[in-house]
């Protein structure tokens, strides 16, 4: 059986305000601080601030390592992403685990499909693909899902570490069904840990806690690396 606090405090001793985990926090600020009014996101002083915060997070979160489709892009290219998760994905902002239910969870699927397509769409994608012998481009559920858990802070990211530690080989119906019972079974304890973000200026805590699905994905990370 996973050790739950022990796992998170492992994990929380990774995060430093210089250091790599912390992007996940200032990346969740960001876009959290404009859950009232997603507009923002896209307006002419804000997208290019999107796309740097949302690109950094993900090449801090390993997704622009060489084998990467993503290390041949610029922030810009993540522009018609950054639009559809500001116009298209509202109904995602507070969603938790907790919220799992068979309404939400095909919501949050198509939300994860949503976030591929507005990376295989974006305006430069085909041209340059095919420049380079590619004929499209294919975001894993690794890429997808951090993108959700960076921005709405709903599901787990289901990377390598994490589909190990939980048993699971795909995001779908089955494994977020199966997260949502992981969290009712351990409710009292997941309910206890009230983890702030950091701010980027004072590297102090915020008054924004890490949603329930964080607090999952950092608990299954450290199972599936241990």
């Amino acid at each position: 059986m996973v050790d739950i606090e022990a796992n998170l405090k492992r994990f929380m001793g990774s995060r430093e305000p210089t250091l790599r985990y912390a992007s996940f926090d200032y990346c969740f600020n960001y876009f959290q601080s404009h859950r009232d009014d997603p507009r923002g996101l896209v307006s002419p002083g804000g997208l290019e601030t999107s796309c740097l915060q949302l690109g950094y997070y993900l090449a801090s979160w390993g997704m622009f390592r060489a084998s990467s489709q993503m290390l041949r892009r610029s922030s810009k290219h993540l522009a018609p992403l950054v639009s559809v998760l500001a116009n298209d994905l509202g109904y995602l902002w507070g969603l938790d685990v907790d919220g799992y239910d068979t309404e939400t969870i095909p919501k949050l699927r198509e939300a994860e499909i949503a976030v591929r397509r507005a990376l295989r769409d974006a305006p430069d994608v085909e041209a340059t693909l095919e420049g380079h012998g590619l004929k499209g481009l294919v975001a894993s559920e690794t890429l997808t899902t951090k993108i959700l858990l960076g921005v709405f802070g709903c599901v787990p990211a289901f990377d390598t570490y994490f589909r190990r530690g939980f048993e699971v080989a795909t995001f779908g119906p089955k494994s977020l069904f199966k997260i949502r019972e992981f969290y009712d079974a351990n409710a009292p304890v997941l309910d206890a840990f009230h983890i702030p973000t950091v701010d980027f200026t004072s590297g102090e805590a915020t008054d924004l806690l890490y949603p329930k699905a964080k607090l999952v994905d950092m608990i299954f990370f450290v199972a599936g690396s241990s």
